[in-house]
């Protein structure tokens, strides 16, 4: 599939900024199964720098500074992106789970190197008893990795509520899990912390969903605005992309722009500015096929 990918972010500052630096994770990541044909940051008013570069993870960054006074601050970023749907696997025959950190506790490849970094806590992602108590009604002893994560998919999927008034990016874990109300970005974090509390790799992934379903599909939950999933370690396929928000395997619907142990490693806009004052930030997303009469 081929995609027309949309995504504007609008700052609106009560009294004027004099100067600012801002780090963006605006760009696609080219990976196995997505091939970026073309990119566009739009930057207004016009920044002094802008750098592009890529983060520890490897995934597209880019620094902008603004050195002019200005009241808004508007982030446009145009992509066409190729995606090719994920490969069915058998959940069946992949490592039981309770192996998986001692096998790559001596596995010195480079893979194996990269992905024992995602089994400790992040700061999105502290484990406590009750998140290892709800990983552990899936992941039952010698249980194949995968199956596991897809049943521990589908328990959040089942017992929490997608509410987008219910939390904001700062909310704590433990909020979300009493409360057992979200948005993507929460049920990504607790799937993370269910996972890493028994030792499982797992990292967090940003991107985007399908906007307008395919004919005669649903829509997805969480599409028109920036999506959050996970990838699981799962010994012999390697990193798996499951979507807790809407209990699938992520395939061809799903635009990826990059990864890390948690929101804040891949956060679309991060920064600092000198004035402001109050603010207010909107952001609309649009993810559509190329093909698509609009």
């Amino acid at each position: 599939m081929l995609y027309d990918v949309s995504h504007r972010t609008t700052y609106r500052y009560s009294i004027p900024v004099s100067f600012s630096h801002h780090l963006l994770h605006l760009t696609p990541r080219p990976g196995e199964r997505q091939l970026c044909h073309r990119t566009a940051l739009t930057v207004t008013p016009t920044p002094s720098r802008h750098v592009a570069a890529k983060d520890y993870f490897g995934n597209p960054i880019t620094f902008i500074t603004l050195q002019e006074q200005h009241t808004d601050l508007v982030l446009y970023a145009r992509s066409t992106i190729e995606v090719q749907p994920s490969t069915i696997l058998d959940p069946a025959v992949t490592m039981p789970w309770d192996r998986v950190y001692d096998e790559l506790w001596h596995d010195p490849s480079e893979s194996g190197l990269d992905a024992i970094q995602y089994v400790f806590d992040s700061p999105y992602t502290q484990a406590t008893a009750p998140v290892e108590e709800l990983a552990r009604k899936a992941f039952t002893p010698d249980r194949p990795v995968l199956a596991a994560a897809l049943d521990l998919t589908r328990i959040i999927f089942e017992t929490f509520t997608y509410d987008p008034t219910a939390t904001t990016v700062s909310t704590p874990l433990d909020h979300v899990f009493m409360a057992r109300r979200g948005v993507c970005q929460d049920f990504a974090h607790l799937q993370l912390a269910c996972l890493r509390s028994l030792k499982v790799p797992a990292r967090y992934v940003s991107g985007y969903l399908l906007t307008r379903p395919p004919q005669g599909r649903e829509r997805l939950i969480g599409a028109d605005v920036s999506h959050a999933w996970l990838s699981v370690w799962c010994p012999p396929f390697g990193w798996v992309d499951v979507d807790p928000t809407n209990n699938l395997v992520v395939s061809h619907e799903h635009i990826t722009l990059g990864w890390g142990r948690d929101y804040g490693d891949v956060s679309p806009v991060n920064g600092a500015i000198f004035g402001g004052g109050a603010h207010t930030v909107a952001v609309s997303v649009e993810v559509a096929p190329i093909s698509d009469d609009r």
